[in-house]
C-alpha cells in the first residue's frame, strides 16, 4: 500500500457518506491493517505500559496508544473474526437476552471477540485520523464515527438507535418547554410515530456514546438527573465509551500513556446526582475491574449488548 493509498484511507474517513453499514467499518479496519503490514510502520512499545504500542508515521508524528490485548494486528485474523462478529449480532437479534446462555455464545464471549473487533475498527479509524494536520477536526470526526458504529451495531441486533431532540415540559411553568438534545435513544420497537418522537417513551433508553469519558462524564450524570426530575419519572440513561487512555510524555519519552478516567469524580457524581443505569467500555481500565464499587456500575460492551440492554428496555 502506497502513500496515495493511505491518503485514500484518510479521504474515506473524512467522507460523510462512506459509512452507511457495518461492512464499511470492517473494510476500513482491514485496509488499515493492510497498510501497517505493507508499509512496515515503526511499532513502538510504551516503556511505561508494555501492552500498549504506538505506530510512528514519521519523526514527531505518532498514533494514539493501542492496546495489543484487544487490537487485532493480523488482517486475515481480523477478517475471520469480523465474519463471526456479524454472525454473533444476528444471534443476538434472534435470542436477545438469552444469547449469553447459549453454549456457543459463552465461548465467544469468553474470548471477548466482539470487543476485539469494535476496538480494532475504531482504533484503526483513530490512527488514520492521527495523521491529519487539523487534530481538532480529526477528533470530532473520529468521535462521530464511533457513535455511528455503535448505533449500527444496535440496529443490527434489531433495535432502533437514533439521535433525538425532546421538548421537556417544565413543572410549575405551564406552557414552557425546554428543548434537550440526546445523543441516542434506544427503542425496542419502531412503533413510535414521527409526531411523537419529541418525547421519551416508557421502555426507551437514553444513551451517550463517546470515545472517552474525559470532560464528558459530568454531562451524562446531569442528563440522568435532569431528565428524571423534569419528566417526574425514572429515565434509564447509559454511557458507552471506547476507552480512557491518552498519549503522555514520560520523562524524555513521548510514548507514555495516562488514564483519563477520574474514579473519585465518577463516584462523587453517583452520590450527588443519580447513578447511571449502566456504563460500558470496550477497553475498561484496570481500576474499573479491580474496584468493587466501580465494577458494580461499569461493564463492557458485550455485557450491554447481550444482557443489560434488554433488561433496561423491559424496565
Amino acid at each position: 500500500m502506497t502513500t496515495n493509498d493511505f491518503l485514500r484511507l484518510q479521504a474515506r474517513v473524512q467522507d460523510k457518506d462512506a459509512f452507511k453499514n457495518l461492512d464499511d467499518f470492517g473494510d476500513i479496519g482491514a485496509a488499515f491493517l493492510d497498510f501497517i503490514a505493507v508499509s512496515r510502520l515503526r511499532r513502538v512499545i510504551s516503556p511505561s505500559h508494555p501492552h500498549y504500542i504506538f505506530y510512528q508515521y514519521k519523526e514527531g508524528l505518532i498514533t494514539r496508544p493501542v492496546n495489543t490485548t484487544l487490537f487485532i494486528e493480523d488482517e486475515n485474523l481480523f477478517n475471520s473474526m469480523f465474519t463471526r462478529f456479524m454472525a454473533f449480532l444476528t444471534e443476538i437479534r434472534t435470542h436477545k437476552e438469552k444469547t449469553a446462555d447459549r453454549a456457543g455464545a459463552q465461548e465467544y464471549l469468553q474470548k471477548r471477540e466482539l470487543n476485539h473487533i469494535v476496538y480494532t475498527v475504531q482504533q484503526s479509524i483513530g490512527c488514520i485520523g492521527d495523521a491529519f494536520m487539523l487534530s481538532n477536526q480529526a477528533r470530532k470526526r473520529i468521535g462521530q464515527l464511533f457513535e455511528t458504529f455503535i448505533k449500527l451495531i444496535v440496529q443490527e441486533v434489531g433495535l432502533t438507535a437514533e439521535s433525538r431532540t425532546v421538548r421537556i415540559p417544565i413543572p410549575g411553568f405551564p406552557g414552557y418547554e425546554m428543548p434537550y438534545e440526546l445523543d441516542v435513544v434506544f427503542s425496542q420497537n419502531q412503533a413510535v410515530t414521527t409526531s411523537r418522537k419529541s418525547y421519551i417513551h416508557p421502555g426507551e433508553i437514553v444513551g451517550s456514546i463517546k470515545t472517552t469519558s474525559k470532560d464528558r462524564i459530568d454531562k451524562i450524570f446531569l442528563d440522568k438527573h435532569l431528565l428524571s426530575k423534569l419528566l417526574q419519572r425514572d429515565i434509564p440513561v447509559v454511557a458507552i465509551f471506547l476507552h480512557d487512555v491518552q498519549r503522555a510524555k514520560k520523562g524524555n519519552s513521548i510514548f507514555g500513556i495516562n488514564s483519563t478516567f477520574k474514579s473519585n469524580h465518577f463516584l462523587g457524581y453517583t452520590v450527588a446526582l443519580q447513578k447511571l443505569d449502566g456504563v460500558y467500555y470496550v477497553d475498561p481500565r484496570p481500576e474499573m475491574l479491580n474496584s468493587a464499587r466501580l465494577r458494580e456500575q461499569i461493564g463492557d460492551l458485550q455485557q450491554f449488548l447481550t444482557g443489560d440492554l434488554w433488561t433496561l428496555l423491559n424496565y
